[in-house]
C-alpha cells in the first residue's frame, strides 16, 4: 500500500490537514448553538444545510475545476472555505452560520472532486484500491482528529475556528506546490433513480438510510452528547471514537459480504445499528462503555453505504459502476440532509435520547424493507458478486477509484 500512495501523498497530506481543520467545524457550530439556547430543530437546519452545500456542489463543482483547472479550482475552494471559518466568529447564531455551513459544504465537496479525480488521475489500475484505502483513511483519520479543537473552546470563543481556519489555509499547500500538472476531468452522468432502484432496491433504500442515520449524527451527535452531561473533551472523544470506528469495521464486514449473502450481511448491519442506536438512547452518562457503544455505532453504520454500493454493482455492468455509485451519493446526501431535521424534531420533543431513538427507526425501517427484499429476490450466484471495497459517502468521483470501475474511468 505504502509503495501505491507514495506519488500521490501530497494530496493525501492535503485532506488530512484540510478535514483536521473543517472537520471539527460542524461539531463546533452544534456545540456552540446548543450553549446559546438554539432548539434542536433550529441546529438541525443548520447541520442539514450544510449536506445540502454538499449535495449542490458534488453537481457543479466539476465546471469550475474544467474551466479554470484542479489547482486554481482548489486553491479557491479551501481559500473560501478558511474565509468561511473565520466568519463564524463574527456572530453566534443561525442567521450567520446557516448560510456559512451551506458555504462549507459546496466548498468541501469541491475540494472532494478535485482531490478524487486527481487520485483516479494519478493512481494505476492495478492500485486503485490502495490509493483509495489510503485517502479514506487520511480523510476520516483528520476529522477524527479535529474534534479534539473543541478542547480549546474554554480557552476562547474564536480560538477554535482560528485554529481551523490555519490548519485549512495550510492544506493549500501540498497542492499548489506540486510538481504535477492538474488532470483533465471528464464528463460525469449518473444513472436515474428509476434505473437504480431497478436494479438494486435494497442497494438504493440502504444508501438513503445511511444518509439519514450519519446527517443526523454528524449535525445533532455533539448536541446529544452535551445533553446527557459529556465536557467537551468528552464530546470530542465521543466523536472521534465513532468516526475511527466508522473506518475500523468496514473492511470486517466487506470480508463477510464477500462470503456470504450481501444482503444479509447489510440487513445484520442495519439491524446492528438499530441495537447500538437503541443503546446510545438509552445511555445516561459518560464513561468506556459509550465510547465503545459509540464505536460500534460507527463502524456499522459508516459500512451501510459502501455496502449498498457494492451490492447495486453485483446486478450491473462495469460500465455502468461509476455513474450507479454517482447517483447513490446523490441519494445519500438527500438523505444527509433530511436527517438532522427529523433527528432535531426527535431530540425536540424527548430529549437526548430522541436523536438515537430517530435514528434506531431509520435503520429499523430499512431491516423491514431489506427482510422483504430477500424474500422476493433470489441473491445473485456467487461468481456474479464483485469483490468488496471500502469507500468514503463523499463525492461520485470516488467512485472511479474502484479498481473494477473500467480504466478509462
Amino acid at each position: 500500500m505504502l509503495d501505491a500512495v507514495r506519488p500521490v501523498r501530497s494530496l493525501l497530506v492535503a485532506i488530512f490537514v484540510l478535514m483536521a481543520g473543517a472537520g471539527s467545524i460542524s461539531t463546533l457550530a452544534s456545540v456552540r448553538l446548543e450553549a446559546a439556547g438554539a432548539g434542536a430543530p433550529l441546529i438541525g437546519l443548520v447541520g442539514a444545510a450544510y449536506f445540502a452545500g454538499l449535495t449542490l456542489g458534488s453537481l457543479r463543482a466539476p465546471a469550475m475545476i474544467r474551466r479554470v483547472g484542479h489547482i486554481r479550482a482548489f486553491a479557491a475552494f479551501v481559500s473560501l472555505l478558511s474565509a468561511s471559518t473565520l466568519a463564524y466568529v463574527l456572530h453566534q447564531g443561525p442567521a450567520l452560520w446557516l448560510p456559512l455551513r451551506l458555504v462549507d459544504g459546496i466548498c468541501i465537496a469541491g475540494v472532494y472532486v478535485c482531490l478524487e479525480s486527481w487520485l483516479n488521475d494519478r493512481a494505476e489500475p492495478r492500485e486503485r484500491g490502495a490509493v483509495l484505502g489510503g485517502y479514506m483513511i487520511s480523510l476520516y483519520a483528520g476529522q477524527a482528529v479535529g474534534q479534539f479543537l473543541l478542547n480549546v473552546s474554554d480557552v476562547s470563543a474564536a480560538r477554535p475556528f482560528l485554529l481551523a481556519s490555519i490548519l485549512i489555509s495550510l492544506a493549500v499547500l501540498p497542492v499548489t506546490l506540486t510538481k504535477s500538472p492538474g488532470p483533465t476531468l471528464g464528463e460525469f452522468h449518473a444513472l436515474s433513480l428509476r434505473r437504480l432502484y431497478a436494479a438494486s432496491p435494497l442497494g438504493l433504500v440502504g444508501t438513503a438510510a445511511a444518509g439519514l442515520v450519519l446527517g443526523a449524527f454528524y449535525a445533532l451527535g455533539a448536541v446529544y452528547a452535551r445533553r446527557i452531561g459529556l465536557g467537551l473533551a468528552e464530546v470530542a472523544g465521543f466523536m472521534s471514537a465513532v468516526i475511527l470506528g466508522g473506518v475500523a469495521l468496514q473492511w470486517p464486514l466487506g470480508w463477510l459480504s464477500d462470503r456470504f449473502d450481501r444482503r444479509a450481511v447489510i440487513v445484520w448491519s442495519l439491524a446492528g445499528t438499530v441495537v447500538t442506536a437503541a443503546g446510545l438512547a438509552l445511555a445516561g452518562a459518560p464513561g468506556v462503555l459509550l465510547l465503545l457503544g459509540g464505536g460500534l455505532f460507527g463502524g456499522l453504520s459508516f459500512a451501510l453505504y459502501p455496502l449498498c454500493v457494492a451490492h447495486t454493482n453485483d446486478h450491473l455492468s462495469p460500465e455502468q459502476r461509476v455513474a450507479a455509485s454517482g447517483g447513490l451519493v446523490l441519494v445519500y446526501s438527500v438523505g444527509a440532509a433530511i436527517g438532522p431535521l427529523a433527528g432535531g424534531a426527535a431530540l425536540a420533543a424527548f430529549g437526548a435520547p430522541g436523536l438515537f431513538g430517530a435514528v434506531a427507526v431509520f435503520a429499523a425501517a430499512a431491516v423491514a424493507f431489506g427482510l422483504w427484499r430477500l424474500r422476493v429476490r433470489p441473491s445473485p450466484p456467487e461468481e456474479a458478486q464483485q469483490p468488496y471495497q471500502p469507500r468514503p459517502h463523499t463525492t461520485p468521483m470516488a467512485a472511479a477509484l474502484d479498481p473494477l470501475s473500467p480504466e478509462e474511468t
